[in-house]
């Protein structure tokens, strides 16, 4: 059992937002579960107590029903591949054979009516959320989607070996592997299909956009190993957090590894928004209304991190914000020592870009 944390507020300065049909959103998504049987009844249950219909309306405030409630189903989807592949089963400790079975899963989404994995939940699910990313995707959104979903079963697989050996991987490793087993990066083509609109490749492809997005993921994956700290270091099995990460390798105490990684976050915060100002200040609407929706899914993660039951654990409560700071820790305008993501600060900002309400309303 590792220490008890108490994870104090943390640096939010993005307004909180929630998508108005959110509980009819949540209590479909249970439906879908159920009626795919993703998973244990055990882990089913369990999910589908955790509000991720509520976490899929903050991230898609202002999104189209039916790709909130597809957003809602897949990220239970994934807590099925992460919870129940991977954390919960011999196969997280099995990287051989966890990776063929990815593989196999990979296929489907690529190609759904490949005769595979027929009768497993995780393979019905996923041919079910594949068919509406076509519907409400073009097929280069659907493409990424199928692309992210690669590097995170690529990122599971890494982490899946370190599980298998007991071992932890340095910061730099550490970071790279988180940029994409939080399953970030297979969020954002949702991002633009919830609001009818495809970015440009020079827009979407650009180092700053691609910046901007790593450093959300960044944000979102760091808030979310401080605020599951509690219910990983109780779990019976290998956990890893960069508080874990922290105290290993740079023989930090439980509060000090903390305090490292609280301002780190708020570092890669103050970055972000300073290049997200930067951005919008010649932006397309279009990129305005992904940046916008960035900004959503960092706070969403946020707000729903605090309050779900998966995280506040009520059995044996973590201690847990209920509220933000408007105060960043570390606002320091300089790379942090981890080269994976030093090449953020390396980007040029406008000159003089006039600052930019954070969640400006912008055309869909």
């Amino acid at each position: 059992m590792g220490p008890e944390l108490t994870v104090p507020p943390i640096f939010s300065p993005i307004p909180p937002a929630i998508h108005p049909r959110h509980a009819a959103i949540d209590a479909q998504t249970s439906a879908w579960a159920e009626t795919i049987g993703i998973g244990t009844d055990e882990l089913r249950a369990r999910l589908v107590r955790h509000d991720i219909g509520t976490f899929s309306a903050m991230i898609l405030p202002e999104g189209r029903d039916e790709v909130v409630s597809l957003l809602s189903d897949f990220v239970l989807w994934l807590f099925g591949v992460d919870d129940g592949y991977c954390e919960e089963s011999d196969l997280g400790h099995r990287p051989g054979e966890l990776i063929a079975v990815l593989h196999r899963l990979l296929r489907i989404a690529q190609n759904p009516e490949t005769p595979l994995l027929a009768h497993d939940p995780l393979a019905v699910g996923l041919r079910d959320l594949r068919a509406r990313v076509s519907r409400y995707g073009t097929h280069g959104q659907t493409a990424r989607w199928v692309d992210a979903l690669r590097e995170y079963f690529f990122s599971v697989v890494w982490e899946a070996d370190h599980r298998r050996a007991g071992t932890v991987p340095d910061l730099n490793d550490y970071t790279l592997m988180r940029l994409y087993d939080g399953a970030t990066t297979v969020v954002l083509p949702l991002l633009e299909m919830a609001h009818g609109y495809e970015l440009q490749p020079h827009e979407r492809d650009s180092p700053a956009t691609r910046a901007a997005a790593e450093m959300a993921s960044f944000i979102i994956t760091w808030d979310n190993d401080l605020l599951s700290h509690h219910k990983e270091s109780r779990g019976p099995g290998y956990w890893l957090n960069v508080i874990r990460v922290l105290e290993h390798h740079h023989g930090l105490g439980p509060g000090q590894a903390l305090a490292t990684a609280v301002a780190q976050r708020d570092r890669v915060m103050c970055r972000y928004l300073r290049l997200n100002d930067s951005l919008m200040a010649t932006a397309s609407p279009q990129l305005r209304r992904y940046l916008t929706s960035l900004a959503h899914f960092i706070r969403g993660a946020q707000d729903w991190g605090i309050s779900s039951l998966r995280y506040t654990t009520p059995h044996d409560p973590a201690q847990l914000p209920s509220s933000f700071s408007d105060t960043p820790t570390d606002d320091r305008d300089v790379p942090l020592d981890i080269p994976v993501v030093a090449w953020w600060w390396g980007l040029p900002l406008a000159e003089g870009a006039p600052a930019v309400p954070l969640l400006e309303a912008a055309p869909a």
